[in-house]
This record gives structure tokens, sequence and C-alpha cells, in this order.
């Protein structure tokens, strides 16, 4: 973690003053994942699978491709087709498959620990904001208004729109740029080890990993299973006492 290398429930090396939280969208606020429609329209394209099949591919290709430089949108759907099907899939089929899915029938599911952790960070007085690797600024903030959290953020920027994507350093500073808050006083939550938190950290921003299968035990980046964790972790950068503080065993 920038700024900090303790483990959670310890005090950090140098006290820090958050004045910004941002988050991720799709996996970590906002559950987008449609497999069984998603299943059902690639049929229409002679790939054969279940919901569960897609779901599995999805999730081994999203971790193998959570790296730099980070793959396009239709290479990952090339490649999660294919391992879904066990069969290739050419780019065309991929370009085919995205433009069938129209963004306004992606869910806005959003998970069950969001409204608290923004409640909590609001009243400690966070600016909240969205950084994401989303087609456009403008879906970016429908699927959070579909979701019912959208008046929670100040700030939503968006890869599509502004034409560089995470891992880049550049996304997470025109945000900042955006929010006027420096990334020393900035944190960031996502559910990608590298894409996500390393990334941020690269920025200079403190960060965590939200790996919800997860066990709290990875370090690097520091990892946590769920964002009701998130407001202590701020709070702790900061010297303050948690709110609820854990009991011991």
């Amino acid at each position: 973690m920038a700024g900090g290398n303790g483990r959670a429930g310890s005090a950090p090396a140098a006290l820090a003053q958050i004045r910004g939280v941002f988050f991720d969208l799709g996996g970590t606020l906002i559950d987008d994942h449609d497999f069984l429609p998603w299943s059902e329209i690639a049929r229409r394209f002679y790939l054969d699978f279940d919901a569960d099949d897609l779901a599995h591919a999805y999730e081994e290709v999203e971790r193998e491709t959570d790296t730099e430089p980070p793959v396009t949108r239709v290479e990952f759907w090339c490649r999660t087709l294919a391992r879904a099907s066990g069969r290739d899939v050419s780019a065309t089929t991929a370009e085919k498959f995205i433009a069938a899915v129209p963004p306004s029938s992606v869910p806005a599911r959003v998970y069950s620990d969001v409204r608290r952790c923004l409640n909590e960070l609001q009243e400690d007085g966070k600016l909240l904001g969205v950084i994401s690797n989303a087609s456009s600024e403008a879906s970016a903030r429908s699927l959070l208004d579909r979701g019912g959290i959208l008046p929670y953020f100040s700030t939503v920027v968006s890869s599509g729109t502004e034409g560089v994507s995470k891992p880049s350093p550049d996304l997470f500073h025109r945000a900042l740029e955006r929010a006027r808050i420096s990334p020393s006083e900035s944190f960031y939550v996502g559910n990608l080890a590298f894409t996500d938190a390393a990334a941020a950290r690269r920025a200079g921003m403190h960060s965590v990993w939200l790996h919800r299968g997860g066990v709290a035990f990875n370090w690097d980046p520091p990892e946590v299973t769920s964002l009701l964790e998130v407001p202590n972790w701020v709070r702790r950068l900061e010297g303050r006492p948690e709110r609820y503080p854990r009991r011991r065993a």
C-alpha cells in the first residue's frame, strides 16, 4: 500500500490524510455479469456452451489478462468465448458478439456491501469517485444510475471517454485532477490485483485489492474480501480509531 506497509489492524509507518476514495465499477460496485443471456447470444454465432461454462471461462481469462499491456475488449472476448466453447473464435465473431449485447441490457446489480461502505465514507467526509475501463463515461454513469448509487459520486472517469485505460497511471491522474485531489490524499479499490490495486499504487495512490473470493492474506497488493473493510482501512491510514473494531480471538 502506498504510504504504509502495515497489515490490517497495524498502524501505517506514516499517517495520511485521505480526502477522496475511488472505486472500480464492474465487479467492484456493480455485478454486471449476465452469463445466461450471454450464452444464449453466443449460440447465434454457433458457439454452444452453458452459463456455468461461460462464467468459469470469464473468470479465468479475467485473471490471466490482469497484466500489462492490457488486452482489448475484443481480444478478451475472443479468449473467453474460445475457452467456454473449446474452439477457436475469430475477432470478427467476438466483435459481432459484443455488438449483440446492448448496453441497456447489462445488469446493474449493486453488491450487498456497497451502500454501507459508501455511507460510512460519506459520513467521514470523504469525496467519492469512480475510475473505470467502461466504454464511455455516459455508460458508466448510466450503470451507476440504474443501480441507484450515482448520487454518491462527484467524479466519474471512463477509459472509453478519456482514450486511456487502466493500468496506465494517466487515467487515475485524470480523475484526481478533476477531483482536485493529490495522489497521496486518495484511496482506490478495485477487483483486479494488477490493473486496479497495483496500478493505483504506481500512480501514487493508496490502494487495496477487493478479492471477494479470497482470504485477505495477500499483502502485495493488500487484499480485502469485502467493501465493508474499506472505511476502516482509511481510518487506520489516518491514525483514527476504527468505527467497528474487530473482535479479538
